[in-house]
């Protein structure tokens, strides 16, 4: 498929491991693939891998936690006439803990890099998006932000602000023909994950036994879900939070 062809996407948190995979795929369905990352190292890897496959894309390491450099960012890659036709928020962090085992600044990094910056970014670009007559938002939020599970309030609470936005921000922005939407994953197998199960003492099988289907996510699968929610396929689809879990319930 093909359902990005003369498109641009961005794509925050790129290098990671849920959102190379909707680069990749982004970019193998035509589009040109803004991969934005913190990581400086991993999101220049992932352009020049990609480009290697005759794809389009280009990175830039921009620091979410600052709305200027988000802005800004957004400046210098809309020169007049420029677009962006998707723009996918999927940075985010976990800072674990129940609330008498957070610090202050575990609360405060949560919302700023998992609501705050999406706030900026759409705001940044919604704008362009009007003016072009239209685009596609698709947010990453969680279904912890939906069905809280324990020792997470942190991100828990921040992801359901997520959901919240989500479907404020389409409700305002839908007779601009400009869509939000939202995908909601379980437990998804990134490098993360599995480093965290490494700390943990828990086994990737230990994981797998609690979904009915058998096994958690896999992160190209989260990015079908992305890609599907962005083209053109679901032009009805707005507002929407759209759960991928492996019919889980949260352990």
């Amino acid at each position: 498929m093909q359902r990005f062809t003369g498109k641009t996407a961005v794509v925050t948190g790129g290098a990671g491991g849920i959102g190379s995979a909707i680069c990749h795929r982004l970019a193998r369905e035509g589009a040109f693939v803004w991969i934005v990352d913190t990581e400086r190292t991993a999101a220049s890897s992932l352009a020049e891998a990609l480009r290697s496959e005759g794809l389009r894309a280009d990175w830039r390491a921009v620091d979410l936690a600052d709305a200027k450099a988000i802005h800004d960012f957004v400046s210098q890659i809309t020169p007049t006439g420029a677009r962006i036709d998707v723009l996918c928020n999927n940075a985010g962090i976990n800072r674990r803990g129940a609330l008498l085992d957070l610090t202050e600044q575990d609360w405060e990094i949560s919302f700023t890099v998992n609501l705050n910056a999406i706030f900026h970014m759409c705001q940044a670009v919604l704008p362009r998006m009007i003016e072009a007559g239209g685009g596609s938002i698709v947010n990453t939020a969680s279904q912890w932000g939906l069905y809280p599970a324990p020792g997470h309030i942190a991100y828990n609470t921040s992801k359901a602000a997520v959901a919240a936005f989500t479907q404020n921000l389409a409700r305002d922005y839908a007779p601009q023909k400009v869509r939000v939407n939202a995908v909601c994953p379980g437990e998804v197998r990134t490098p993360m994950l599995e480093s965290n199960l490494a700390r943990s003492g828990r086994s990737l099988a230990d994981l797998n036994a609690l979904v009915p289907f058998g096994r958690i996510g896999e992160p190209e699968e989260i990015a079908a879900l992305v890609a599907f929610l962005a083209s053109n396929e679901a032009p009805y689809l707005c507002g929407s939070l759209v759960e991928i879990t492996g019919a889980q319930a949260v352990a």
